[in-house]
C-alpha cells in the first residue's frame, strides 16, 4: 500500500501541484516576446523534435536568422511537412529533415555519423524532442522510454557530435548545447539503482527523472567543456506550460481540462521557443538553467556535483562509450 502511495499517487499528485504553480507564474507575467536576435549566416544547427510544437518554431526562427536548419525526427510525414511549411513562408530558409529515433541507439549513430560526413561545422546542438507521461515500455535497447528519448538519447548524440562541436567552436562565437528540460526537474529523483523504473513503474516519476538528468547531464557537460578549455557552452531551458501535443498521453478526464485551460493560460509554441532561442544564441558563454527569457538558480539537486558525476558515468557505461573526449 505505501509502495503504491510513494512511487504512484506521490510523484502524480507533486507533478500536477508543480503545473499548477507554474501556471499561476505565467499568469502573472507577461507573455514572453523574442528579442531582436542576430545573424546566424554560416551557422549550421541541429534540433531534434523540430517538426512540431517548440521545436518547430526554433527552426522557423533559426532559418529566418540565416542559419542552416537540420531537424532530427522519428516521423518523417511530419518533418518534411514543416521543411515545406517554412521553405513557403521563406524561400532563402536552408532546411531539412533528417530521420533521427531517440528510442535507438543505432538510429542516433546513424545520423550522427551521416552528419559527420557532410564535413559541415556545427555551432546549435538544440535537444528538444521529447516524450511525457506515456504509458510503461521500454526502448529498442531496453531503456524506460522517458529516460531513454528524454535524456539517455540526446546524452549520445551529443557526445557523438562533441568533436564538432568543439571544433567549430575553435573558429568564431562558442557553440551551443541546449537541453530542453522542465520545471518537473525540481521534483525529480534519479534512483541510479532503479535507472530504469523496474521496481516499480511511475510515468510521473519517470518523466521527472528524465528532465532532471537532463539538467545534470548539461552543467556537467558545461563545467568538462570549461576545464577543458573548449569553447562549447551547454544550457537546460525550461519553456513553461506550452501548448504542445506533448500533452496526449494524460488520463482522459485531465486530457479533456487541459484543451480548455491550455487556451487561456499556457504559452503558446512560439513563446515556450524563447528560452530556448535565448540559450541557444546567449553571447555570454556561461550556460546554466534558463527559464522565462533568462538565466534563473534552480533546485540544489540539479546541481549535485557528486550526482552529476555518478549519472554520467552511469551512462558512459550504458552506452559503452569511453571517457577520450
Amino acid at each position: 500500500m505505501w509502495s503504491a502511495l510513494r512511487f504512484g499517487l506521490l510523484p502524480a499528485l507533486k507533478l500536477y501541484l508543480l503545473g499548477f504553480k507554474v501556471l499561476l507564474s505565467q499568469l502573472i507575467n507577461k507573455p514572453l516576446n523574442l528579442s531582436v536576435m542576430p545573424r546566424q549566416n554560416g551557422k549550421v544547427a541541429i534540433v531534434t523534435g523540430g517538426g512540431r510544437g517548440i521545436g518547430y518554431e526554433v527552426v522557423r526562427q533559426l532559418a529566418r536568422l540565416g542559419a542552416h536548419v537540420i531537424i532530427g525526427g522519428r516521423d518523417e510525414q511530419e518533418g518534411f511537412a514543416a521543411v515545406r511549411q517554412i521553405c513557403e513562408e521563406d524561400k532563402e530558409a536552408k532546411v531539412e529533415f533528417r530521420k533521427l529515433d531517440l528510442a535507438s541507439v543505432l538510429s542516433i549513430r546513424q545520423f550522427a555519423q551521416s552528419f559527420k560526413e557532410r564535413n559541415l561545422p556545427l555551432n546549435i546542438l538544440v535537444n528538444n524532442a521529447g516524450v511525457m507521461l506515456v504509458p510503461e515500455g521500454r526502448t529498442d535497447d531496453g531503456y524506460e522510454l522517458h529516460f531513454g528519448v528524454n535524456y539517455l538519447g540526446h546524452f549520445l548524440l551529443t557526445w557523438l557530435l562533441l568533436d564538432l562541436l568543439k571544433s567549430s567552436g575553435d573558429h568564431g562565437d562558442a557553440t551551443h548545447v541546449v537541453n530542453v528540460s522542465s520545471s518537473a526537474h525540481s521534483i525529480g529523483e534519479i534512483r541510479l539503482n532503479d535507472i530504469n523504473s523496474s521496481y516499480y513503474y511511475s510515468a510521473h516519476a519517470a518523466y521527472c527523472q528524465s528532465k532532471l538528468a537532463q539538467v545534470l547531464f548539461s552543467s556537467h557537460l558545461h563545467q568538462e567543456m570549461q576545464r577543458g578549455g573548449f569553447r562549447v557552452s551547454s544550457y537546460a531551458v525550461d519553456p513553461g506550460m506550452v501548448n504542445t501535443a506533448l500533452y496526449c498521453h494524460l488520463w482522459t478526464p485531465l486530457r479533456l481540462a487541459q484543451r480548455v485551460i491550455a487556451r487561456l493560460l499556457f504559452r503558446t509554441p512560439a513563446e515556450g521557443a524563447v528560452t530556448v532561442l535565448s540559450a541557444a544564441l546567449s553571447k555570454d558563454c556561461k550556460g546554466g538553467y534558463w527559464t522565462n527569457g533568462h538565466r534563473e538558480m534552480t533546485t540544489s539537486s540539479a546541481f549535485d556535483p557528486g550526482l552529476e558525476l555518478n549519472l554520467w558515468e552511469v551512462s558512459m557505461q550504458l552506452l559503452g562509450l569511453q571517457s577520450d573526449q
